[in-house]
Formats: structure tokens, C-alpha cells, sequence
């Protein structure tokens, strides 16, 4: 699992213009959340945190006025058409919380490495390992049967492209067979 620590600003301006401004400063709007007391506003570096952003399961360690909280994003807003980061909404970890994230990052990391080996889709793969534990597997056993799983799954969708092909070429050769049949033949049954 990635952790990243950012050093982060307070914010005393509020609103859309002070927000753009940080923009053009290089700076994103963040708020923190859940760190025992009201929520604290704050500006991170634009580009250190679209980096950290591309990491799997990151832990932004926040360091703020030299008091240093583990986060995790929890709400990342982009322009919908230009991709740069707006806002972002981060919140505070947990011992029990850092570890859970640690352990899901471990397991997502050891399923990519499996699906290149078997060759399936790592990112298909890493999200069904993330979804059954979010449901409460145990994230040591979970690589198993989420690689049989996802093998049923591609199984399935074999099964229902060859059966929807055979029915397009079923289709098609009834077609091919009446029009052969031409239309003097139809008449008979008049």
C-alpha cells in the first residue's frame, strides 16, 4: 500500500473565488474530516496529490502545522471536461482502519500479480478481491476464489457470445433461405 504524506495549508478564505484562486496557485480545496473535532479546511499541492491519486488504495498522511494524520480521499471532484482536481474530501484514519486499508492494498497488489501470471484482467481481478472484502472475506484467502470467480464469470460470458453468434447465424441462414425460395412460391398456399 502507498502512503504519501503531503504538507497541507489552512484555508481561512471560503467560496468559489477563493477556491479558484488556490487553483491558479497550484493548490486543491480539501476539507478533513473525522479528526475528533469540527472539519478543517485545507489546500494540498495539485500536483503531488494528482500523483498519489493514481496509487491503488493510497493513505495520504497529512501534515498540517506538524500534527500528521493518516487519510484516506474519500470524495475527489474533477472538471468534467479538463480532468484537474476541484475538491477533494479526505478522512481520518483509524489505527484498525490504516490496517484494514493495508492489508485490502496487500491483497489487491498479490491479485495483480496472480492475474498476470494467469493472465486475466489484473483490474477485473482487483476489484472482485476488493468487493469480497468489503463483504468480510479474509483477505489472506481471498485470491483463490476470487481468480475462480472471475474465471466462472469469463466462463459465462463465453458461453452467452457463442450462443448469441450461433443465433445471428442461425437467423441469418433462414433469411438466406427464404429469399432463395423466391416468390413465386409463396403464392401456392393462396
Amino acid at each position: 500500500m502507498a502512503e504519501v504524506r503531503l504538507t497541507a495549508q489552512a484555508r481561512t478564505e471560503f467560496g468559489k473565488g477563493a477556491s479558484r484562486r488556490l487553483r491558479r496557485e497550484g493548490r486543491v480545496p480539501a476539507v478533513l474530516y473525522g479528526d475528533g473535532g469540527a472539519p478543517r479546511h485545507l489546500s494540498l499541492d495539485d500536483h503531488d496529490l494528482t500523483q498519489a491519486l493514481k496509487q491503488p488504495k493510497v493513505t495520504l498522511e497529512i501534515d498540517l502545522d506538524s500534527d500528521v494524520v493518516p487519510t484516506a480521499p474519500r470524495d475527489v471532484q474533477r472538471d468534467p471536461v479538463k480532468g484537474f482536481l476541484k475538491h477533494i474530501d479526505l478522512v481520518a484514519l483509524d489505527r484498525a482502519q490504516l490496517r484494514a486499508r493495508q492489508l485490502e492494498a496487500e491483497a489487491v497488489a498479490k491479485a495483480e500479480e496472480v492475474a498476470a501470471e494467469k493472465e486475466l484482467d489484473p483490474i477485473a481481478l482487483a476489484n472482485i478481491v476488493s468487493e469480497m472484502i468489503a463483504e468480510g472475506a479474509d483477505a489472506d484467502s481471498v485470491i483463490e476464489a476470487a481468480v475462480e470467480r472471475l474465471e466462472a464469470e469469463m466462463k459465462a460470458q463465453a458461453e452467452s457470445a457463442a450462443a448469441a453468434a450461433a443465433a445471428a447465424d442461425a437467423a441469418e441462414a433462414a433469411e438466406a433461405e427464404e429469399g432463395a425460395a423466391g416468390p413465386g412460391e409463396d403464392t401456392a398456399e393462396e
